[in-house]
């Protein structure tokens, strides 16, 4: 049984909640309830634990994740007497899919975490992400600033606006030489290959997301050939020991299920969101706000972290946990848990 959770089969039975009911959890328990909820034109299946009428909490996962991978916040959140939602982000799990591309840009993400205050009758919340959910929770207050209590970002610190779009920026930074997130803009390709062994691309991503050991690695995941993202990544010999066998079989069950269109398609808006966070509500973050990576992380070796407080304008703090890789929540449970904790607890809530 995975740590702090309940079995993927031990959940409440779900119950249907569109957001013109306000129906929330009947008394405080820190055992999720999934349940699904209609908000901005999709279904999300959310975990939702804690006491209803407690400070809301919003949590965002990434890429490929669920709202299984905060399965060690949840119930530390609900006893600490906050109103924990955690949604299947739109393209996963057990929420909507839409067919278009176009569906997944950051003003429908961003909806979609605003819907879900809506349908609880929280006037502002706490949104705390990890990789692409980290994206949605820096944007969240940019776009809807009188929503937003306090933010958080795990393994992603909020960064300004590119002065070029992504896309060129990439081309011009990495050339001829392969980068995943140029990768993931050819529709199909990507997909094709993640969706065609679902257990070893997970198990690889999973478990194989660490800054290289060595320059032979580090020269594999540049090498402009015609091998893909998931065949370049190591094989772990083992799991790593935050992760159990049921827990990857989890994620496993429910890819190989939907597959991985839906998830990379929030790759594919990266010019349209660039053009609409020309224009955002507000220029800058004035939320009290956390950032939390870890220095074994891939992900921050092309990452301006110095770059965080043009943005984050507000009280701010960065904390770099030591060996840490990219699944940081998953990875170091009581480390987030602890520093979220911290967040939450000094915030003014009305």
């Amino acid at each position: 049984m995975p740590r702090g959770f309940p079995s993927p089969i031990g959940f409440h039975s779900p119950h249907q909640v569109g957001t013109e009911s306000r129906l929330c959890l009947a008394g405080s328990v820190t055992t999720p309830i999934e349940r699904f909820i209609d908000v901005n034109g999709v279904r999300l299946r959310v975990l939702e634990a804690g006491p209803p009428d407690g400070p809301t909490v919003i949590l965002a996962h990434g890429f490929p994740e669920l709202a299984y991978s905060w399965r060690h916040q949840i119930p530390t959140l609900a006893a600490a007497g906050y109103h924990v939602l955690a949604p299947d982000q739109r393209g996963y799990g057990g929420s909507t899919r839409p067919a278009t591309i176009e569906s997944y840009d950051i003003v429908a993400l961003t909806g979609d975490l605003i819907g879900l205050l809506d349908a609880v009758g929280a006037e502002r919340g706490a949104f705390v992400g990890h990789d692409w959910g980290a994206v949605l929770a820096w944007s969240t207050p940019l776009l809807h600033p009188d929503r937003v209590v306090a933010v958080a970002g795990l393994s992603m610190p909020p960064l300004p606006r590119p002065r070029t779009p992504p896309t060129e920026a990439f081309r011009r930074i990495f050339g001829d030489n392969f980068f995943y997130m140029l990768y993931f803009q050819q529709a199909g390709v990507a997909d094709a290959e993640l969706a065609a062994d679902p257990h070893r691309s997970m198990r690889r991503m999973l478990g194989g997301m660490r800054a290289p050991q060595d320059e032979s690695t580090a020269l594999r995941m540049l090498d402009p050939g015609k091998q893909g993202f998931i065949d370049r990544l190591p094989e772990p010999d083992l799991l790593p020991d935050w992760l159990s066998a049921a827990e990857l079989d989890h994620y496993v069950a429910e890819f190989s299920r939907t597959g991985f269109t839906g998830a990379l398609n929030w790759y594919r808006n990266y010019e349209r969101n660039w053009d609409t966070m020309a224009h955002p509500t507000v220029e800058t973050i004035s939320a009290p706000s956390l950032f939390v990576g870890g220095t074994d992380d891939p992900v921050l070796s092309f990452t301006r972290i110095d770059r965080a407080r043009e943005v984050a304008v507000g009280p701010y703090r960065q904390v770099l946990l030591d060996g840490a890789g990219h699944w940081i929540q998953q990875e170091r449970p009581d480390e987030i848990n602890n520093e979220l904790l911290t967040l939450l607890s000094g915030l003014h809530w009305t």
